[in-house]
């Protein structure tokens, strides 16, 4: 027993002094790693890499609360100090493990884009664009973030979306890469901003969101969306100017406009009271309802649901038909259903983006947005 009390000691002082050696290596050939990756990883990967950075070399967070509104400071002082205790060992091999699956997850997506698809459009990061059997398919390609739309996302929409009106295909369909159809607006586009220069941020965002409305009120053929998870804020409000949604029976369909101190734009302030009556809409636009897909379509925002197990199938089977449709005619015929409201939508577009331009730049919206970043460090 007492050789015993004198050995065990010893022994776990030396495999102690083991893991550190190689975590330490480890933890040092990741930060090598780290700055060969070529693709962003975004903003909530890179918190966590930052909050076990400090963790790992300096231990549990010693540095003082930023201020509310220093949103970047205040998001990066979160993240460490939601470690607590996280020893730093542990966190030299959460750091080397999560930019090992980053690495991974890079390599394969390099594999898979060395064989392209087929008659998939060049220029885009943010979408994979393809034009195949008389469609053209815009799909949001950031699974990584739920899909959610910053600003080169939305230019690259606006791009796509001119191509495929000029093109030979005879129908466009926006659907989603991953879990989800899209997040709706990035909030990190609202992130990054000097006091200075909130009002040109408000005012730039609301052009760049008129033209993208502007694209979807102009498209001059049948446009589809296949809704294949769940929708947020700006890619719901533009299904109402989509000629079919279809939706698989896992998506849902919300805009918590109120809840981020904002207001709706995409024409819903117009289009969603004459599609589904004043009463449902309000309840969706005004006091955050979060609809599921059978919800949706029964209150005519939806065309038509599927079975999520058969949902690719059978919309893809279907779009193939349509697709083989005389193209002039359907282009004329919706031109026909369209045209007569035009002129009304791009008014009520430009109304939209005043208001929101307005709210952007009101302390109400800033400490809403504020509230929601402070909510999602706390997950």
């Amino acid at each position: 027993r007492p050789t015993q009390a004198v050995c065990v000691p010893a022994i776990h002082l030396h495999m102690t002094a083991a893991t550190m050696q190689v975590s330490q290596k480890d933890f040092q050939k990741a930060q090598e790693q780290l700055k060969l990756l070529k693709k962003d990883p975004g903003n909530e990967t890179k918190l966590k890499l930052y909050a076990l950075f400090k963790q790992a070399t300096e231990g549990p967070c010693n540095a003082p609360k930023p201020g509310m509104l220093d949103f970047v400071k205040k998001a990066k002082w979160d993240a460490w100090n939601s470690l607590g205790n996280l020893s730093q060992d542990d966190a030299r091999q959460k750091y080397a493990d999560l930019v090992s699956s980053l690495v991974s997850a890079e390599s394969a997506s390099q594999k898979k884009e060395a064989s392209p698809e087929e008659g998939r459009h060049d220029g885009y990061e943010t979408l994979i664009v393809t034009t195949k059997n008389n469609i053209t398919k815009i799909m949001f390609n950031r699974p990584d973030r739920k899909n959610a739309i910053n600003h080169q996302m939305y230019r690259e929409i606006i791009k796509a979306l001119e191509e495929a009106g000029k093109n030979d295909s005879t129908i466009a369909v926006i659907t989603g890469n991953g879990d989800y159809y899209s997040s709706g607006n990035d909030l990190n586009n609202f992130t990054n901003v000097q006091p200075g220069e909130m009002e040109k941020m408000a005012k730039d965002g609301a052009v760049l969101l008129k033209e993208f409305v502007g694209h979807f009120i102009d498209f001059p053929k049948p446009l589809i969306a296949v809704v294949n998870g769940p929708a947020i804020g700006i890619c719901v409000t533009v299904l109402g100017l989509c000629d079919l949604v279809y939706a698989s029976d896992k998506a849902t369909f919300h805009s918590p406009f109120s809840q981020l101190g904002q207001s709706p734009e995409g024409c819903s302030s117009y289009l969603f009271p004459k599609i589904m009556g004043l009463a449902k809409a309000s309840e969706m636009l005004l006091f955050n309802k979060k609809l599921t897909a059978a919800e949706a379509c029964a209150q005519g925002l939806v065309t038509e649901v599927f079975p999520d197990s058969s949902f690719q199938k059978e919309v893809w089977a279907r779009l193939e038909a349509y697709a083989r449709l005389p193209k002039n005619s359907l282009a004329v015929s919706k031109q026909l259903l369209r045209s007569m409201e035009k002129e009304k939508l791009h008014a009520v577009n430009s109304r939209e983006c005043e208001v929101l331009t307005e709210r952007w730049l009101s302390d109400e919206c800033v400490n809403a947005i504020v509230s929601f970043f402070q909510k999602k460090s706390k997950l």
